[in-house]
């Protein structure tokens, strides 16, 4: 059994420039726990894969494509390979989230 501690694992450096920790990195899947402080947010980018959100913590507001909607502890956003997205905290408090990445890309992410 492997158990990884999100305190434990350093924060990987990113175009984004915020706290993004891969927890989980395996052939066929990523996940990465993200912290947005408030006032943070990440700049709009591809994945070549597609993704899920989870909110962890934290209210924020996800854009994926031409949608934007403020979403809340709890929730799963799925957000397809291919279509631009990015997130925002505007909130006072921090806003952390589990990227998971499936299947594992084999190409990077860009920032548009």
């Amino acid at each position: 059994m492997k158990i990884v501690e999100v305190a434990n694992v350093e924060s990987s450096p990113n175009p984004h420039g915020v706290d993004a920790r891969k927890i989980y990195d395996t052939e066929n899947a990523v996940a990465v726990h993200m912290t947005l402080k408030p006032g943070e947010s990440l700049k709009k980018h591809i994945t070549p894969v597609d993704v899920f959100f989870y909110v962890l913590e934290g209210n924020g507001i996800v854009e994926i494509g031409d949608e934007k909607k403020n979403v809340v502890k709890n929730t799963l956003i799925e957000s397809p390979a291919k279509i631009p997205h990015c997130w925002y905290n505007e909130d006072k408090k921090d806003l952390r989230i589990l990227i998971v990445k499936v299947p594992r890309p084999m190409k990077s992410t860009k920032v548009i």
